[in-house]
């Protein structure tokens, strides 16, 4: 055999060798390499997490991790980790992983109701990266505080409660950064106009509308008992407001979890500034995050005359409204009366 015939054979056997090969790189590449059941999955990378952290992270989602390196280091990708939250969805190859792993998928984040800024941050923390110690550290910074016009007693009132979009491994200060900028695109010229209207800051808006999100579940009902309020605000009356003591209690004995149904005339003398029977104006922060509804019923309140309400026994869940004591005390006794047959000690 000559050496032309060798050069062609060898070149016969390699070419082949390279055809297998690269069948063989390709299927390690294309071929399914997850084992969850799921449609898909998310996984969270932490911030700076390294490539064996990752490794770990996807253990329990793919089925041959020597096949993922193999390609993982083709793409460069040990030295390119990314943190945040990734999909991956079922029968993805090794390549679509590695493709998948660069792609931070943002969460929706959402929140309402919070009692205080120590809930907030709970909640908050138990959706993104930030745990809630972070975060309430973030959102009491004085700095901050001072550059944003708060302080620690009214700083819930910045929160706007909705569903925002956001990366999981967002820090606890580009949390409340990125809460800043919606307090001030929620508080346009033609809101703050609205409750300069009514003798209010956005601030000063947001505590009212909390008492008033605390007096009623009854969107409908608020704008009415909103201007109840702020007829007592403008007659330099106080406000006299039941939630706000019962914030108080709940406060004074650092147990936000108690449920009181009903408030004791032993409580209305008790010394806290979050006390509106024993304070004239408003308490010094918002006693819950009140929600869009009571907001835009501190702006838009119903004009009327009335200056007492109670809850009815006869419309469970609405209130009956006076303008005059004499009225409002029959309406009391109907309430107090009912409340004592019912056996409602607190």
């Amino acid at each position: 055999m000559n050496l032309k015939k060798y050069i062609t054979i060898a070149a016969v056997v390699l070419v082949g060798g390279l055809i297998i090969y690269g069948f063989i790189l390709m299927s390690q590449i294309f071929a399914d390499n997850t084992k969850f059941s799921d449609k898909e999955v998310y996984v969270h990378v932490p911030t700076d997490a390294s490539y064996s952290d990752v490794k770990k992270i996807l253990s329990d989602y793919i089925v041959n991790i020597d096949r993922f390196e193999m390609v993982a280091d083709k793409m460069s990708y040990p030295e390119n980790v990314k943190s945040g939250r990734f999909l991956l969805t079922k029968g993805m190859n090794s390549y679509e992983l590695v493709k998948s792993l660069r792609s931070n998928i943002p969460v929706k984040l959402a929140f309402n109701n919070q009692e205080r800024i120590e809930n907030l941050a709970g909640r908050v923390g138990s959706q993104i990266e930030a745990d809630s110690l972070s975060l309430l550290t973030s959102f009491k910074d004085s700095i901050f505080l001072k550059e944003n016009g708060f302080n620690e007693d009214n700083v819930l009132a910045m929160f706007i409660p909705n569903t925002y979009e956001t990366y999981w491994n967002t820090s606890a200060e580009k949390f409340r950064d990125k809460m800043i900028k919606e307090y001030r695109n929620f508080w346009n010229k033609e809101r703050v106009a609205k409750a300069e209207k009514q003798g209010l800051t956005p601030v000063e808006a947001t505590i009212l509308a909390s008492i008033v999100h605390k007096e009623s579940v009854k969107k409908d009902e608020r704008p009415r008992i909103a201007g109840v309020y702020l007829n007592r605000l403008r007659l330099g009356m106080p406000l006299q407001a039941d939630p706000t003591v019962i914030f108080a209690i709940k406060k004074k004995d650092n147990d936000f979890t108690q449920v009181i149904k009903r408030v004791f005339f032993k409580d209305l003398t008790m010394s806290s500034p979050y006390n509106t029977y024993v304070n004239i104006g408003l308490p010094p922060g918002p006693i819950a995050m009140p929600d869009i509804t009571a907001l835009e019923a501190v702006m838009d309140p119903e004009k009327n005359d009335f200056i007492y309400f109670c809850a009815s026994v006869e419309r469970f869940g609405y209130h009956e409204f006076a303008a005059t004591l004499s009225e409002h005390n029959k309406n009391a006794k109907k309430y107090s009366d009912w409340i004592n047959s019912q056996g409602v000690k607190r």
